[in-house]
């Protein structure tokens, strides 16, 4: 049976977009605000994975915007870092939540998807990426090219916040059984840096015991981001509903993509309730902090870094 892609230009909350689809999924994709996908729809389960905010219409932000203050729905590609800071090779400031969920891309439609690119105004680098979809799923091939005379090391994440409810539930490769808290303050996790047994540890708020790999406990106004501490030996994780007897698998290159980070906000920011898997090149959201402590990827000099992710949809 051949997989018949679609590919139509439309608008969504006001800003031009890119439609691709099949029998299967949908993928709207904005190529004028940061490449950003803005929504992920399974036909099988009509269910739509990604999160989406009440705004009738979007505004594109500017360069170095607060993430804070634009639309948090969908999923923003997070590169060359995550936190705001000096960038290691040049003391350049990256950006909050990187320079390219701000930038324009350029766009052209291919014989299976799109082919979008981005090139930075301050650092010496193209990202490009090309995304088809396949039966259940969308597969994003990423190519990250340094124009530059030395290595460019860098942070990419897929910052796709999920949906979710009482009864989603996060599955990961069964060594990973140790987490680090990333989140300043976390009600649950205690301060930065503090290190956790996954899945099940102690509530730093109750002394309960909680299931980390759960959204439990449900309560309105809590925000949680963690990390594994061990590389990946296996590249998946999974959000399961098992409610609508789906789940929603990443897959990519464990090599290429080394990391797994692993946000929850229930209401503490924003008001807002999603979660969102992050394999990612480096830890901890500071490019300048994992260059120094060893754990970044590096695009080589005047070379290029590929990896791919797979997003699938099926039935558990």
């Amino acid at each position: 049976m051949v997989d018949v892609c679609t590919y139509q230009k439309t608008k969504f909350k006001s800003l031009d977009a890119v439609v691709l689809e099949n029998e299967s999924v949908r993928a709207v994709i904005l190529p004028g605000y940061g490449g950003k996908m803005v929504s992920f729809f399974d036909k099988e389960s009509d269910y739509e994975w990604l999160y989406q905010t009440d705004r009738p219409n979007l505004e594109i932000p500017p360069y170095g915007a607060d993430f804070s203050n634009y639309d948090s729905s969908g999923f923003d590609e997070m590169f060359p870092g995550i936190d705001k800071g000096p960038h290691p090779t040049n003391w350049k400031e990256v950006p909050d939540h990187g320079e390219v969920w701000t930038l324009p891309w350029e766009y052209k439609a291919t014989h299976d998807g799109v082919s979008l690119e981005v090139h930075s105004p301050e650092f010496p680098y193209v990202l490009k990426k090309k995304i088809c979809l396949h039966g259940d799923g969308v597969t994003i091939k990423y190519e990250a090219i340094n124009k530059s005379d030395e290595p460019f090391p860098f942070i990419w994440t897929p910052h796709a916040l999920l949906n979710l409810d009482e009864h989603t539930a996060i599955e990961v490769p069964e060594d990973l059984k140790q987490v680090m808290n990333v989140e300043k303050g976390s009600q649950h996790l205690g301060d930065w840096g503090k290190t956790h047994d996954y899945p099940e540890t102690e509530s730093a708020k109750t002394g309960n015991k909680i299931d980390l790999s759960e959204l439990e406990p449900m309560e309105e106004g809590t925000a949680e981001k963690f990390y594994f501490t061990e590389p990946l030996s296996k590249g998946w994780c999974s959000l399961v509903q098992p409610n609508l007897n789906r789940k929603l698998t990443y897959r990519f290159p464990e090599n290429k993509v080394p990391y797994l980070g692993v946000w929850k906000t229930r209401g503490g920011y924003r008001g807002e309730h999603n979660i969102a898997l992050e394999p990612c090149t480096g830890v901890y959201d500071d490019v300048y902090l994992a260059e120094k402590i060893g754990k970044v990827s590096y695009i080589p000099a005047h070379g290029s870094y590929t990896w791919t992710l797979n997003i699938e949809t099926g039935g558990l």
